[in-house]
């Protein structure tokens, strides 16, 4: 559009603003912002927990330690799962961002099945030691240990659930821009546990049984 600058003397062109494109970015960079925020404040969370577990540690009042209850073939186990799942999930987010049904629905089972997997153990292993007696009632320790442990195994149980929603929206809707955005938040949220879960094995269960 051109219009007469009585300034200059000279025709003016006016270029309007780029419609659209900045809308869907901006939608993108808040969500984004605000998962970073989500998974920061979690970050927080799970470093309070630490702490609280490397004051409490030796607390045992008598009972059981680490080194008495802890399998490191059960956790290895568990740790391979989920390193294992965190890959499938990556391999999930390609194949949803390539608009590829067969790689993304495949991936996404091999992580759920893993994941569950990784609940199923840990379920299991909680299980067995409320049965010898050392439930999170026999000692500090115990206490520290079942709740930084047992938070990690709700986050990922609240990511299957999570992942089973993205499953169904993206048969039911297809590969939109919003479903995208979801799967990255997804993602983001299953790589973090898996980051947080490499430090617990090794503060809870590798130096657990050192001791």
């Amino acid at each position: 559009m051109t219009a007469f600058d009585a300034t200059t003397g000279l025709d003016r062109v006016d270029y309007a603003p780029e419609p659209a494109v900045g809308g869907l970015v901006s939608k993108r960079i808040i969500v984004g912002y605000g998962f970073w925020i989500f998974l920061l404040s979690d970050i927080v969370m799970f470093s309070t927990f630490f702490a609280t577990y490397a004051v409490l540690v030796g607390q045992t009042a008598g009972g059981p330690s680490g080194r008495e209850l802890f399998d490191l073939r059960n956790t290895g186990i568990q740790t391979g799962c989920l390193l294992l799942s965190s890959f499938a999930c990556g391999l999930a987010s390609i194949g949803a961002q390539s608009h590829r049904g067969s790689w993304f629905y495949g991936a996404i089972a091999a992580t759920f099945i893993l994941g569950a997997a990784f609940v199923g153990l840990e379920a299991r292993e909680f299980a067995g030691l409320v049965a010898r007696g050392a439930g999170p009632t026999r000692s500090a320790f115990l206490s520290a240990f079942f709740t930084l442990v047992g938070c990690h195994g709700l986050h990922v149980t609240a990511g299957l659930l999570w992942l089973l929603t993205m499953m169904a929206q993206v048969f039911a809707k297809g590969y939109r821009a919003d479903i995208l955005r979801r799967m990255l938040c997804f993602s983001l949220f299953w790589h973090a546990l898996d980051i947080i879960w490499v430090g617990l094995f090794t503060v809870v269960y590798l130096m657990g049984v050192a001791t």
